[in-house]
């Protein structure tokens, strides 16, 4: 009797605790404009989604919008503003901090050159989020590409991985960027096998990216797409480590600019939900709620700007 019990305390001990509910934000595409009209708006939201006390921030990018300068003066200040979040913050560039930047009212910049600047800037210190709160991440930038990061909270395993609109960069007609894009997508693709598999124990996996992948070249009948797409190696693995987690996944992005709440895979992958967040014309956030013990533990609600 008394080696039962023992037993039983035993095992009661060893059980995993059960992970307690909590909320996070997130936002992309924004502030879009010349600052003076733009930026006090985004201060109203920032303020806003700290008044909110959510466990994390998840920016998805796209911190400027594709006509506005790419000069170190507008990056370093959305570098500010994605340190002046509350909570710990996790942010995957967006193509207009640096795939965009070649066109003329950005400022004619050299793409690579400005990628190369958000690597040494904004991650500078490595392994660790932004935000007020910073806490420390596990990433890929000791294979070069810091942006990639994941953590664990709750039994709930948050991804970004760096995959962008304007055709996540796959411009056939350029060698520089082409280069670029497969050297990215092979080890962005490999960190999103990886983060899978990291997560085998998590009750739930958010993954956030700034590319609306469905937009042009994914055919929702076959759930799957075009040849000439820069998403077609990133959008497979997501459906095939999807299906083999089997558990909840969420599905983050902006691009867009339409926010909305679907399920991509329905045949593949339909335990993946997908969340487009709102962008610059409504410069409002989604605050995501999170029960780890329900099957569908994932609601939203719209946070809006007072302004």
């Amino acid at each position: 009797m008394l080696r039962s019990i023992c037993l039983a305390a035993t095992l009661l001990s060893a059980a995993p605790a059960l992970a307690d509910p909590f909320s996070f934000v997130a936002l992309g595409d924004m502030p879009y404009g010349a600052p003076d009209k733009v930026w006090p708006r985004y201060e109203t939201l920032i303020g806003r989604i700290n008044d909110a006390a959510p466990a994390l921030v998840v920016h998805v990018g796209d911190t400027k919008s594709g006509s506005t300068a790419c000069d170190d003066k507008m990056l370093d200040q959305q570098l500010v503003y994605m340190n002046s979040f509350a909570a710990p913050t996790l942010y995957t560039p967006g193509d207009n901090e640096w795939t965009d930047c070649h066109r003329k009212k950005a400022g004619g910049f050299d793409p690579l050159e400005r990628l190369a600047h958000i690597r040494a800037t904004y991650f500078d210190v490595p392994e660790t989020s932004f935000g007020q709160a910073q806490v420390s991440v596990t990433s890929q930038a000791k294979k070069g590409y810091p942006e990639n990061a994941r953590l664990m909270h709750e039994g709930v395993m948050f991804v970004t991985a760096h995959v962008v609109g304007s055709n996540n960069n796959f411009e056939i007609r350029d060698p520089d960027a082409v280069a670029e894009f497969f050297a990215r997508d092979k080890a962005t693709t490999n960190w999103l096998d990886q983060s899978f598999d990291a997560a085998k124990d998590a009750a739930a996996l958010v993954l956030a990216i700034h590319a609306d992948m469905f937009e042009f070249d994914f055919n929702p009948d076959k759930e799957s797409w075009l040849r000439h797409s820069g998403f077609l190696n990133f959008g497979p693995m997501l459906q095939a480590k999807a299906a083999e987690f089997g558990k909840p996944v969420l599905l983050i992005f902006g691009d867009s600019h339409v926010h909305r709440v679907f399920r991509p895979f329905p045949k593949t992958a339909p335990n993946v939900t997908a969340l487009e967040v709102f962008g610059a014309e409504d410069m409002h956030a989604v605050e995501v709620t999170v029960d780890p013990a329900r099957p569908a533990p994932f609601g939203f609600r719209p946070l809006l700007n007072a302004d």
